[in-house]
């Protein structure tokens, strides 16, 4: 009988997920608000309907009572934080919100379906963060001269940044964590935010080609310290973002040829310097070759991707115990197997829907800090998902960056979380009147003429 329902199950969740992906699409092409407040209300009934599908099938498979106790705290979760959100993100994005909530529902079936211990971590990691993320519209309201910390910004980040290359341990490679006790942090998840927030509001000022290197002698300073540390996955995400801020800042193209030279010379030092650059060139190249040891984790990848097809095994059904490091950077592969291709090329549509809003965000943000910082933020979402299956689908090398919102890791969900939200806040500050910012930062013309006289 549970056989049964888990055969009919991965219809259905292949269907609400395609539905879904429709509607985030499909809410473009309207302007009325009543017919996009009702897509967003069939999005929300879908994400539960999934979660409850999903829950069920989890349970009658593992018959764990602690599962019970995660689903309805999820549920009850989801619905503060609508009901909440709602109330503190005045005018909000909904389909943001809705893509957050459908990602963090996702991330809690598929990581309690690998270990309840670590999704209840990843429930508590996830809540601190949502109710965390109520007063970031305050700051971003009230606090309007963000724009004139950017010095403070880049040199905050990059002490903690060096913080973590004395003092960090070392795992798969990369020295990219600090452990207070039992407790591990990684940092660089959180400089990121910093590092766009400091790029952002030194190039809205830069009026000349001297400032411009300057900023990015600044720039270049953290990627070397993670380059250093042999966090490059990490470092690529800083150097792309940066490229991109720069290029949207200035409008000069020659910018990305000169970046695209210095970035090639510097893959071509960081695999002659670095062993475990070397092995993942390697296992990337020939996988099978070498799936005794080089190879195995991207082989591995890649057998569970085939093994599930279109339409996966159904939950539960799978084999992800053969998948490396499957709870974080390869939970791709696991959800591909498990709950199928059709489900997964869903989930690229809906990374790829809220990439579109965040850019939409983006220019719509009248005050030049507030549109470079929400276009720096979009990039390193963008960049993160494509390093990340593009290497769990052998389109790249693997990087070790986890994928937004779905990986394990408390680092990872509470910084994307803020990120998110700090999106919606500028989201509301637009909606809000963007302009009345630059306004304000303008002397007017009463006070120039008094000025003079």
């Amino acid at each position: 009988m549970l056989n049964l329902l888990v055969e009919v199950s991965k219809y259905i969740l292949i269907i609400n997920v395609l539905l879904y992906t429709l509607y985030g699409f499909l809410v473009f092409a309207y302007k009325d608000r009543k017919k996009q407040n009702g897509i967003f209300l069939k999005q929300r009934f879908l994400i539960l309907m999934l979660h409850f599908i999903s829950s069920l099938i989890l349970f009658l498979h593992e018959k764990d009572i602690m599962l019970l106790i995660l689903y309805f705290g999820e549920v009850i979760l989801f619905f503060v934080v609508i009901l909440s959100y709602q109330f503190v993100y005045t005018n909000l994005s909904k389909l943001v919100l809705n893509n957050m909530l459908m990602f963090l529902m996702i991330s809690f079936v598929i990581v309690a379906r690998l270990s309840v211990r670590l999704a209840f971590k990843q429930f508590c990691f996830a809540a601190a963060a949502l109710i965390i993320s109520l007063v970031i519209p305050f700051f971003i309201e009230h606090f309007r001269h963000l724009e004139n910390f950017g010095w403070l910004y880049c040199f905050a980040g990059i002490a903690m940044l060096i913080f973590v290359a004395i003092f960090g341990k070392e795992q798969y490679g990369a020295k990219n964590w600090i452990y207070f006790g039992k407790v591990s942090i990684q940092p660089s998840e959180f400089v990121k935010i910093l590092f766009v927030f400091g790029i952002s509001a030194l190039l809205s000022k830069a009026k000349n080609i001297k400032e411009i290197i300057g900023i990015t002698s600044l720039a270049a300073i953290p990627v070397l310290i993670l380059v250093y540390s042999k966090d490059l996955g990490n470092a690529l995400i800083y150097f792309l973002m940066y490229i991109c801020v720069l290029y949207v800042s200035t409008g000069q193209f020659i910018y990305f040829g000169l970046a695209f030279a210095a970035g090639s010379a510097a893959a071509c030092v960081a695999y002659r310097l670095f062993a475990h650059v070397r092995v993942r060139v390697l296992a990337w190249r020939d996988p099978f070759a070498y799936i005794d040891k080089e190879g195995y984790q991207i082989a591995q990848s890649l057998f569970a991707i085939g093994t599930g097809g279109f339409f996966g095994m159904g939950l539960c059904e799978g084999l992800p115990s053969s998948i490396p490091v499957r709870e974080s950077d390869f939970i791709f592969s696991v959800i591909a197997e498990e709950l199928g291709g059709f489900f997964a090329i869903c989930l690229i549509f809906i990374y790829i829907s809220t990439f579109l809003m965040f850019i939409n965000i983006s220019l719509k943000m009248k005050h030049n800090f507030y549109k470079l910082t929400a276009f720096g933020l979009s990039v390193l979402i963008f960049v993160q998902v494509f390093l990340n299956i593009g290497g769990v689908i052998k389109f790249i090398p693997s990087t070790g960056v986890t994928l937004p919102l779905l990986s394990y890791g408390g680092s990872s969900v509470v910084s994307t979380i803020i990120l998110f939200n700090v999106i919606q806040g500028m989201y509301v500050l637009d909606q809000m009147g963007g302009n009345r910012i630059e306004e304000k930062s303008k002397p007017s013309k009463t006070r120039k003429t008094r000025r003079k006289k």
